[in-house]
């Protein structure tokens, strides 16, 4: 296994947290669903339900992942990491520009 960044950790476990990407949330309740999942799951327990979810639903789930790694890197002061453009056929999520800011996280 691969060493794993502090900020992907996290982002996976908010990633399988019960946390909703259109609730209003406050950072502590966020900081909570991270460590709520952590300790259920442990880091591998949540890369595993990651996975799996990209695999039953790799549309919705890389939705889900640039929403958990936007609020991630939102909460800890620092730019949202930016991902690469992907073609799409149609005007889907995947064919949009990345949002960055606060609105990466309303639009996620």
């Amino acid at each position: 296994m691969y060493p794993r960044s502090v900020r992907a950790l996290q982002a996976d476990a908010l990633f399988v947290s019960a946390l909703q990407r259109s609730d209003e949330l406050n950072a502590s309740q966020i900081w909570r669903a991270v460590a709520v999942a952590l300790t259920a799951y442990g880091g591998a327990g949540c890369a595993e339900r990651v996975a799996q979810e990209f695999g039953d639903h790799p549309e919705t789930a890389a939705v889900r992942m640039r929403w958990a790694r936007a609020t991630v890197a939102i909460l800890e002061g620092q730019p949202v990491p930016r991902t690469r453009r992907m073609v799409a056929d149609d005007s889907s999520a995947l064919g949009r520009k990345p949002a960055t800011g606060l609105s990466a996280i309303r639009s996620a």
